[in-house]
């Protein structure tokens, strides 16, 4: 595990590269981030922003995604994979939202949870983005497997565990954007099947690059 002033490090690091730490899926309300987070489950945020301008102009209120039907909302998504769970889930939720909490986004983790195909990535993430909860962390792919390359997690490919694990080690107030941070670096530089280890400001912290970069014991 790393040292305070590595965390300090790598997080300063990050800040530098990507001074704009968002989310990069295009929304203008709240619950629209909540849809598409469930559309963005095994699939680019890029292809969900092509699908919701047509989606959020068809359906413009939770009034109109509640009255829906899932086989009409799933004729606007059906190229982000998945369309029937995530239509479904999608028209579910906006019926409990209206239902439940007022057409509001709950802003707890346990309400959230109680919303149709959300899981602790999507609700941290609404936490985070949303509501600036301080400490949350958003342990998607990116992060799993970045964090567990510098050395920031033990490796688990878990995603609870990594959570917990990066609450302990990361400043309460920096922990969203770190993740955001993640996935940026993820997508640019440290690339799952190629990850570009010579080019990266981050691998004077990362144990993955040390223990590949020592010269073979004779």
């Amino acid at each position: 595990m790393k040292s305070p002033q590595e965390v300090a490090a790598i997080i300063r690091r990050l800040k530098e590269l990507y001074p704009d730490a968002a989310c990069s899926l295009d929304y203008g309300k709240d619950y629209e981030l909540l849809f598409s987070v469930r559309l963005a489950a095994q699939c680019t945020d890029a292809r969900v922003n092509q699908v919701t301008p047509a989606l959020f102009a068809r359906f413009p209120t939770l009034e109109a995604f509640a009255a829906a039907s899932p086989e009409e909302v799933g004729e606007y998504v059906r190229s982000c994979g998945f369309w029937r769970a995530k239509a479904r889930d999608i028209v579910a939720s906006a019926q409990m939202l209206l239902s439940d909490f007022g057409g509001r986004v709950p802003d707890n983790m346990e309400d959230l949870l109680r919303l149709p195909g959300v899981g602790r990535k999507t609700a941290n993430l609404m936490l985070g983005d949303v509501f600036h909860v301080p400490g949350v962390v958003v342990a998607d792919t990116h992060c799993i497997r970045i964090t567990g390359l510098l050395g920031l997690t033990d490796g688990s490919k878990d995603p609870v565990k990594v959570e917990m694990q990066l609450r302990q080690v990361l400043p309460p107030e920096e922990s969203n954007d770190f993740c955001h941070r993640m996935v940026l670096h993820g997508r640019a530089v440290c690339i799952a099947r190629r990850p570009q280890c010579e080019s990266c400001t981050l691998r004077p912290w990362c144990d993955h690059f040390a223990k590949n970069s020592q010269p073979p014991s004779e």
